[in-house]
């Protein structure tokens, strides 16, 4: 299935039913009166979060939605019958913006939270309504008022403890591989990860999720490679773990790739780049790369960065990190974490 975490839908909701102008005919029942009932309401559209559904794929392919119209009142006050709500599920994590404003609308974080988006149309109002002492034989109804009817941006943002973020072929894929039951492509190439990954870590009686989302490069936020469009998946983290490749086929030495990471990531959130940061140079197993790691971090030392080396095929030095992780996110719950997205 495609990963697609972008859409712009219309929704219409129902239109309120007419009231009905009806009088009284029955036999031995002179002057009967009006009897005309009301119309029914139109039904709203709703957007529910669950966690079945993954991606925004549905509202890709299928943009336009309409719920039921409330039917026309009859006589004998009889009411017309309300319409349906309509309720689209969507991903835990979407938000909704207003297509013409983009003003926030509503961020649905929780499983089944729930938000009217359009109200439907109230029901017009029966001749019967209208009937007086003075005007006892009124001829006049309401028609229904029509819904509501708007264009939404539909936006995912995936709700994880810890983004992986890192040049293409850093290893990343390999290293949420390691630490949680995820399975994503790895390949030897190139940009193998072409969208993010979630996977579930269990460490020393701890829980946390981590996302792995496509490389970037140097000036990502510019749209060059696949762009900046991922990194919105890691915006709710609390803690940014800086994979650096250790290897030979490595054309950049660390600390330049470590500064270009940094400046794509700055630029395109300073609020995101003030984040805990926890920098790892991985394939620490391959030979020369422990002492090309141990230059680097001498040199960063005074950034005030933690820095860690490990292998993310071997399991070399992962215990560490994790274990920073774990001490990151409890330092981030005690001082309250607030996000600005």
């Amino acid at each position: 299935m495609d990963f697609i975490d972008e859409s712009k839908i219309f929704l219409k909701a129902g239109d309120g039913g007419n009231g009905c102008c009806s009088f009284r005919r029955e036999k031995f029942i002179p002057k009967g009166g009006p009897d005309g009932g009301d119309g029914g309401d139109g039904g709203d559209i709703l957007l529910r979060a669950s966690p079945h559904v993954h991606t925004l794929l549905d509202q890709r392919y299928h943009p336009h939605y309409k719920s039921e119209r409330g039917q026309h009142g009859k006589g004998k006050n009889c009411t017309g019958k309300s319409g349906a709500d309509l309720i689209i599920d969507v991903p835990v994590g979407t938000q909704v913006k207003d297509a013409q404003s983009l003003e926030l609308v509503a961020d649905l974080v929780q499983e089944e939270q729930t938000v009217v988006l359009v109200r439907g149309g109230k029901g017009g109002k029966g001749n019967a309504r209208f009937a007086t002492p003075t005007r006892q034989a009124p001829r006049i109804c309401e028609p229904g008022t029509p819904g509501e009817e708007k264009t939404f941006l539909l936006e995912l943002k995936l709700l994880a403890d810890v983004g992986l973020v890192g040049f293409p072929n850093a290893g990343k894929s390999t290293f949420i591989s390691n630490i949680s039951s995820a399975r994503p492509k790895i390949a030897d190439y190139p940009f193998t990860t072409l969208v993010p990954n979630l996977g579930m870590v269990r460490w020393k009686s701890a829980d946390f999720v981590v996302a792995d989302i496509p490389g970037i490069i140097e000036g990502a936020h510019k749209g060059v490679g696949l762009g900046f469009k991922f990194l919105r998946h890691i915006e709710r983290t609390r803690i940014i773990v800086f994979l650096i490749d250790m290897s030979d086929l490595n054309q950049r030495s660390p600390v330049e790739e470590f500064s270009i990471l940094q400046n794509e990531l700055k630029s395109y959130s300073p609020e995101l780049h003030r984040r805990k940061q926890v920098v790892v140079f991985n394939k620490c197993d391959i030979t020369g790369a422990e002492q090309r790691a141990k230059e680097a971090v001498a040199f960063l030392s005074p950034t005030g960065y933690r820095f860690f080396m490990a292998s993310g095929l071997t399991g070399y030095g992962i215990d560490a990190v994790l274990d920073e992780i774990i001490r990151g996110l409890n330092e981030s719950t005690s001082q309250g974490f607030s996000e600005e997205v």
